[in-house]
């Protein structure tokens, strides 16, 4: 099938309160321009230089998000025009995101990337980390970032079970933050989306509450 009709498929699945982030990472820009005729407005990328090149290159009603690890120096190069970075783990990176907001007097929306996998290579804060950033002084000062919500990423695993405990446990970190920290995140924040599921469990993960699914192979084809 082609990209329009594998995006018009996987649409066909979602909930209405769910949004799709068409993962194009590696993909060429007429493969992104097929999805983008067939009506997806929200591409998601991991490297920020291939991003800012698609960027500068294709229609501007487009919303990208950076869905990969941010390193703080590559910070400066998406600040212009990023809609939504999803994986926020650390008080420094806030910071450097805060600062080249302001820089481009803009306020950009961040997720907060909880680590709920059983693997070593996945990046995220602890619940403890978690709590620490959002009611720490340096927090309540960022008035050029807001914290919209959290993502994760389950265990790489075909254990349905360990996925679905996975993805249960970042709902519940979620539905705690929005009781426990309602002044201290609301100041800056609105938090409304959980980011998690992919083209392997996307539809587990809506099962479990999710409100953002990233899914790129099923709708782009393999990455080669």
């Amino acid at each position: 099938m082609s990209v329009a009709q594998n995006l018009l498929k996987i649409k066909s699945t979602l909930p209405s309160t769910v949004t799709l982030v068409a993962v194009s990472k590696t993909k060429p820009i007429p493969d992104l321009m097929e999805a983008y005729d067939a009506g997806q407005r929200i591409f998601g990328e991991n490297k920020i230089q291939e991003m800012a090149e698609k960027w500068e290159a294709m229609p501007k009603d487009i919303e990208w998000h950076m869905i990969g690890h941010v390193q703080t120096n590559k910070v400066k190069f998406m600040a212009p025009f990023v809609s939504l970075i999803h994986g926020v783990d650390s008080l420094k990176l806030m910071e450097e995101i805060n600062r080249q907001a302001k820089k481009n007097n803009r306020i950009i929306d961040c997720l907060l990337q909880i680590y709920i996998a059983e693997e070593e290579t996945k990046f995220g804060l602890d619940e403890k980390e978690l709590d620490e950033i959002i009611t720490s002084a340096t927090f309540q000062e960022m008035k050029n970032i807001r914290i919209v919500g959290i993502m994760g990423m389950a265990t790489f695993t075909d254990n349905q079970t360990q996925i679905k405990k996975e993805f249960t446990h970042l709902k519940t970190i979620f539905d705690k933050l929005r009781l426990d920290n309602t002044d201290a995140i609301n100041r800056v924040s609105t938090l409304q989306t959980i980011s998690m599921g992919m083209s392997g469990d996307y539809q587990l993960a809506i099962e479990c509450g999710s409100t953002m699914v990233r899914i790129g192979s099923s709708i782009f084809g393999e990455r080669i």
